[in-house]
């Protein structure tokens, strides 16, 4: 996933509208807005967009899904500042740790919060993608992709040359904070359910792993991003090589968001 600018003319409109519908210069202030980052950044954390965006079902025809994760990943901060603890997923169970703040300091990092509201955005559109590959002379299979298929892209990495694995890494990578942090169900349903010994339950086309494989694939893919040459070149080797130390506390916003502010309305937004 490459990190592009948030903030569309649409998302800026939607900002002056809600706040400051009484202005009659509307663009005037959205050209403010675009110079003045620190001004739009504490008006993102105004509680009145905060409720008229949850207020809409539709929301995402009226401002960019990046936009809308911004603002609550924003709102988790805040509210994450009146908590001491956060609870973590171990072995079906609820585990409470005392690191509020520590997520607190992560979502504090702009281009790490940034990151995590464009993934949750890049998620609302699940892509596949089949391609031949040749096994030996006459002899081809066929590989279908899918974003949130880890297993796919793993053996999809495979067959690249390093130099040009880098988007494969990083997305593997994102699959899994993506799906530990926002549908851990998923993948508890092997720990609830097994087979043999064997994982045979499907989401998707992949062979679910646990919760615990997919922090440790995750952590592992966004170190070999980081390393690669391409992360330095595109200025995401910082936040790369935060989210591959911290994958676990990164997953604690996205969780608390998909639980708070979601709710069932998940299943919507993200095509799962």
């Amino acid at each position: 996933m490459e990190v592009v600018p948030l903030w569309s003319h649409r998302d800026l409109r939607f900002v002056v509208e809600t706040l400051i519908p009484e202005r009659q210069d509307p663009e005037h202030v959205i050209q403010l807005l675009q110079e003045d980052t620190s001004l739009l950044e504490a008006m993102l954390e105004d509680e009145r967009l905060f409720q008229q965006l949850m207020a809409d079902d539709e929301i995402l025809l009226s401002v960019s899904p990046g936009f809308f994760f911004k603002v609550l990943l924003l709102r988790t901060r805040r509210d994450l500042q009146k908590e001491l603890y956060t609870f973590e997923r171990r072995n079906l169970q609820r585990v409470v740790l005392f690191d509020a703040n520590r997520v607190v300091e992560l979502l504090s990092q702009p281009p790490v919060c940034d990151y995590l509201a464009g993934l949750l955005a890049s998620f609302t559109r699940i892509h596949s993608v089949t391609i031949p590959i040749r096994v030996r002379p006459g002899i081809w299979h066929r590989l279908r992709i899918n974003d949130l298929d880890v297993d796919s892209m793993i053996r999809y990495a495979e067959i690249l040359d390093e130099e040009y694995r880098f988007g494969v890494y990083q997305r593997i990578a994102d699959a899994c904070l993506f799906l530990t942090g926002v549908f851990p169900e998923y993948l508890e349903t092997r720990q609830r359910y097994p087979s043999a010994g064997q994982p045979r339950l499907r989401l998707r086309s992949s062979v679910l792993h646990t919760l615990e494989d997919h922090e440790a694939y995750g952590r592992s893919f966004y170190g070999l991003a980081a390393r690669h040459p391409l992360a330095r070149q595109q200025g995401l080797d910082e936040v790369l090589s935060t989210l591959s130390e911290d994958f676990v506390l990164a997953e604690k916003p996205l969780a608390y968001l998909a639980e708070r502010y979601l709710s069932l309305h998940k299943h919507r937004l993200f095509d799962l």
